[in-house]
């Protein structure tokens, strides 16, 4: 919904689209009624996007490169960096990191990571998260987090290496039924050619080690080829370049993937828990 709150709180590329657009369409000597006739809306709309009260939904940058863009791909450039700034705060850096990787190798302790959830376990999720979100914001959420899946199918593909803790394919998130469905979709994922999923057991520190105490983690490597690690807790982030501290956790994962389940040993757990006959 247009709102005088949005105007002071629109990001930076809400503000540049508004200003291309204004421009282009003044260019052109329209009024914002032409405009919004050419791209089929309001004049409201096109006042709202142009004064920031609304930002340009994805449907509205289509049409507006497609009325003004001139094969330039400005603005369907401009989808990928307003989806981003809708991504919470701590989150954005890291999702552009994410979706151009050559290698990620993830280690998850508490709920199953955003790339490999389900729609209804991220709904579930974050709509009973606290404090509580809005409908409208929930969905939005969801949707961000289900478009982060496309990583799997991109060209090149990334290599792709998830250890999950045990207790996270145990706990119940949502209801029975979403658990298991996340589960299935854990076992479709783990058969994916450039996937790796292992389980790090409830019994993996009986013998005197355990290397996973220091929590969740997310290494990532650039097409530059540079190593960073991510850290994410209680909606605060840290992003991790210096190679001394990547080396040290780096080495702390490959300790956590010795003490974890094989491939094979690791997805018929799974399939166990889901219910699954061998």
């Amino acid at each position: 919904m247009a709102s005088a709150e949005n105007k002071e709180s629109a990001s930076p590329t809400a503000r540049m689209i508004a200003e291309v657009a204004r421009t282009m369409r003044i260019q052109r000597g329209w009024t914002q009624e032409q405009e919004g006739k050419e791209i089929g809306y309001s004049a409201a709309a096109v006042s709202a996007m142009e004064t920031c009260a609304q930002p340009a939904s994805d449907e509205m940058l289509a049409e507006l490169e497609r009325v003004h863009g001139n094969g330039t791909g400005i603005f369907l450039a401009a989808r990928r960096y307003m989806r981003m700034e809708r991504l919470p705060e701590q989150f954005q850096d890291y999702a552009l990191l994410e979706q151009a990787a050559i290698s990620l190798q993830l280690f998850v302790t508490n709920v199953v990571h955003g790339l490999f959830q389900t729609e209804a376990y991220a709904r579930a999720l974050i709509g009973g998260g606290y404090p509580p979100l809005s409908d409208q914001r929930v969905e939005e959420l969801v949707q961000l987090r289900m478009e982060r899946s496309t990583l799997f199918d991109r060209d090149p593909l990334p290599m792709i290496e998830i250890i999950i803790d045990e207790s996270v394919l145990r706990r119940v998130i949502g209801n029975k039924e979403i658990m298991r469905e996340q589960l299935l979709h854990l076992v479709e994922c783990a058969r994916r050619r450039n996937v790796t999923l292992l389980v790090l057991p409830l019994d993996a520190g009986k013998y005197g080690e355990y290397a996973a105490g220091h929590g969740q983690m997310n290494l990532v490597e650039t097409p530059a080829h540079e190593h960073l690690v991510y850290l994410e807790a209680q909606e605060e982030s840290l992003l991790i370049s210096d190679p001394a501290k990547v080396s040290v956790y780096a080495q702390r994962y490959a300790k956590i993937r010795s003490q974890a389940l094989g491939p094979r040993e690791s997805l018929d757990l799974i399939m166990r828990l889901a219910g699954v006959k061998e």
